[in-house]
């Protein structure tokens, strides 16, 4: 399971919406499952079909969390008019069989569904997601970066 707080959640959705017809991304930081930090990232392929990171940026925010003591607990991206299941693309490139792979689909724009799933070595597991009340929390994607 991964928990994330309802603010997470929103802005998820928010930046899915944001960069519709291209697919978002974005990391969740924190520990034991249950996210404390979001970061939106850049889809540098600009594409409604697939998503990238630049690896200098990447870095730039794996040191910034591993400096507060956070891990990797989720990644998110969106799927602009598929359901919110991993595609072939997704498990074949799944690099961290740690993380919660989380998607949005805005296959119905009217209602976001966001799925979790664990995928490791080509096996994909549901995972459930618990979403908490938020805390006062800092401007999303923030993170002193």
């Amino acid at each position: 399971m991964i928990e994330i707080t309802q603010s997470h959640h929103d802005e998820i959705i928010a930046h899915a919406r944001e960069d519709y017809p291209n697919e978002c991304c974005g990391l969740l930081f924190g520990v034991n499952g249950r996210a404390e930090r979001l970061l939106r990232m850049e889809n540098v392929e600009h594409s409604p079909l697939t998503y990238r990171v630049d690896s200098q940026k990447l870095l730039e925010a794996f040191q910034a969390m591993e400096e507060i003591g956070l891990d990797l607990v989720g990644i998110y991206h969106s799927h602009t008019h598929s359901p919110a299941e991993p595609s072939r693309t997704d498990i074949a490139l799944a690099g961290y069989p740690d993380a919660h792979y989380l998607i949005v689909s805005l296959a119905n724009q009217d209602e976001p569904v966001l799925r979790a799933f664990l995928i490791n070595n080509g096996v994909v597991v549901e995972q459930p997601i618990k979403i908490v009340p938020s805390p006062v929390e800092s401007a999303p994607g923030t993170m002193g970066l």
